[in-house]
């Protein structure tokens, strides 16, 4: 059997057969390996890391089975300038994604890719986006010459021989993957391979291709994550009539035993991990995580977590730290002496001495960050305490409300209810957070994030919105879940926030379900239905009638001063915006004069 004819007894689908050979004769690599999902194959990978110096094992004692990793100080983060959408006509990407023409990348890959994988194994990846065998589940492939995108493939999704199995002679995503540093006879290697000079994160809509060259680090490499399960899953959603969204899903339970489920879209930075894995501070409620991300039933595409670490601690977030106890790879957090890890916030005094991202000694009077402020932490799913049973139901959940958060300090109330599913997409479309303080009386600017989708829609922003409103219009409205918007994150006069967040986030989740059962009071306002203040239960929390009037206000004033920035965030849209929307910012300007 020649290097490109492995893969022969591992599956007969010969679509990816001949893929599989074709991306070899490009690259070029020592040898083809097929990766099968196990735990040997898996401490094997691990193994390799800590050979080439990209791993050091933790102190089992404290850490057990966990890695830690440094990369290199150029590749720490998504490279949002160097990602592209290459479809035919470049409307068809909009004014969001930056576009190239689909010829023209692929002459400029095909030269980066050539003999790339030199001096490495190319590693063939099966990896299915949701539970094995679900109909709403889709598998993908990627082939990658890097041994830690393997290992945290295991772990951030159902990887190995049996998605191969399930494929059959199927239809998947192809996903290539290198980080674009060959290796010549004899040349050694360094900790964090990758490509100083050129990065490209592509996808190709109308093939459902993904091509990334040049990083190595999280979701430049790791292509299930938001690659396909967002910026591609899109258009494929858009396409067969579903939806792929960022968003978190939880499960939420009354003291009577009634379980209903909430997504959540959340920026980064605005709750999202904190509200998947949150701890209730009601008495007989109970949230538990399906995941990060008739009826819309949803699945969690990912199998497991793949987060930032700094800002999370016991405090903030008590199930995801329980969560990383083991069987978890740390990448670019510091190491305590003890052989540990930290992060900034995890403790509430950092630690005398530590080692930090760069491998140079740290101390509290040091200038610099101990850990990188995008430090992550990847950590199997199923280690969370509060995971739900559902979490790998095939069939999925029913979402009963969706919930889309901002971080404002101003304006936004702490929970509002949509008027109608129509009202609702206006809403998610304005979803915005502050940049910049607000002036006294006024309204800071704005960086608006529809959906939480902005870096992640795979087409038109203007046609995802349009997309939005279709799934309304097509489906029972009765059976449409209920829109939110929630903003934990209102502050007062003199700059404190006036909600405490965290566990009592459960206090407005009591409220959401109670909306969707119609039981629980409301007032209209010029931009939703809020509570009223004998609506939403504050019993035990430390909270004045001032203040809950504040989260609870709406300024109608200060909204008309917010509607010119909305206008501009629809303005850059583009031509596609869909009229409907204009209908609402419209109807909105109406009621704020009423």
């Amino acid at each position: 059997m020649t290097l490109l004819e492995t893969g022969t007894d591992r599956t007969t689908n010969r679509t990816l057969l001949t893929w599989v050979a074709e991306i070899a004769e490009l690259t070029q690599p020592d040898a083809i390996e097929w990766c099968d999902g196990s735990e040997d194959e898996y401490q094997r990978m691990c193994g390799l890391l800590l050979d080439s110096g990209t791993f050091q094992r933790l102190n089992p004692e404290l850490r057990p089975n966990s890695f830690l990793a440094r990369s290199d100080p150029a590749d720490v983060a998504r490279v949002e300038d160097r990602t592209f959408i290459c479809s035919d006509d470049p409307d068809d990407a909009g004014t969001t994604n930056n576009w190239r023409d689909p010829a023209e990348m692929r002459a400029t890959l095909g030269a980066l890719f050539a003999g790339s994988m030199k001096g490495r194994t190319m590693y063939v990846v099966p990896f299915s986006m949701g539970p094995l065998g679900s109909p709403i589940a889709h598998i993908g492939i990627e082939i990658t010459d890097s041994p830690y995108v393997v290992v945290n493939m295991r772990i951030m999704t159902r990887m190995g021989q049996q998605v191969l199995d399930v494929l059959g002679d199927g239809d998947f995503v192809p996903c290539v993957h290198s980080i674009g540093a060959p290796l010549a006879a004899g040349q050694t290697d360094v900790p964090w391979p990758c490509n100083a000079d050129n990065k490209y994160i592509v996808h190709y809509p109308a093939t459902r291709e993904i091509w990334s060259f040049g990083s190595g680090y999280g979701g430049n490499a790791l292509l299930g994550k938001k690659c396909f399960a967002l910026r591609i899953a899109s258009t494929m959603a858009r396409d067969e009539g579903w939806m792929a969204e960022h968003m978190l899903i939880v499960k939420v339970t009354s003291p009577e035993g009634e379980a209903k489920y909430v997504a959540g879209a959340f920026p980064s930075a605005c709750g999202k991990t904190n509200m998947a894995m949150l701890i209730p501070t009601i008495p007989g409620w109970k949230v538990e995580t399906i995941g990060d991300d008739g009826r819309l039933y949803a699945i969690n595409p990912e199998a497991g977590f793949f987060g930032v670490a700094p800002g999370t601690s016991e405090k903030t977030n008590y199930n995801a730290i329980r969560t990383l106890d083991e069987n978890s790879i740390f990448t670019n957090t510091a190491e305590t002496p003890e052989g540990d890890v930290w992060w900034e916030d995890m403790t509430d005094e950092p630690p005398a001495r530590l080692v930090d991202w760069k491998g140079q000694v740290w101390t509290p009077e040091s200038e610099t960050p101990a850990a990188h402020p995008n430090a992550r932490f990847t950590a199997p799913a199923a280690q969370c305490p509060s995971i739900a049973p559902e979490w790998e139901d095939p069939k999925g959940v029913p979402i009963s409300a969706i919930l889309f958060g901002g971080r404002r300090a101003t304006n936004v109330p702490l929970v509002t209810e949509s008027f109608d599913w129509g009202h609702g997409v206006f809403l998610g479309s304005i979803m915005s957070s502050e940049t910049t303080a607000a002036a006294a009386g006024a309204v800071g600017n704005l960086r608006f994030d529809p959906f939480a989708m902005l870096p992640f829609c795979g087409y038109n922003m203007g046609d995802y919105f349009a997309h939005w409103l279709e799934i309304g219009t097509k489906s029972d409205a009765s059976k449409l879940p209920k829109l939110f918007w929630v903003n934990w994150f209102r502050k007062s006069d003199d700059g404190k926030f006036l909600w405490p967040g965290f566990g009592d986030n459960s206090r407005v989740l009591k409220w959401v379900l109670e909306r969707v059962a119609g039981t629980a009071g409301y007032a209209d306002t010029a931009i939703g239905r809020v509570p009223t203040a004998e609506s939403l239960d504050t019993t035990g929390l430390d909270l004045s009638a001032e203040a809950l009037a504040q989260l609870l206000s709406i300024d109608n004033e200060r909204w008309r001063q917010e509607v010119p920035q909305i206008e501009e965030h629809y303005a850059a849209i583009g031509s596609r915006l869909p009229g409907e929307l204009r209908d609402q910012l419209a109807a909105l300007e109406k009621r704020l004069s009423a």
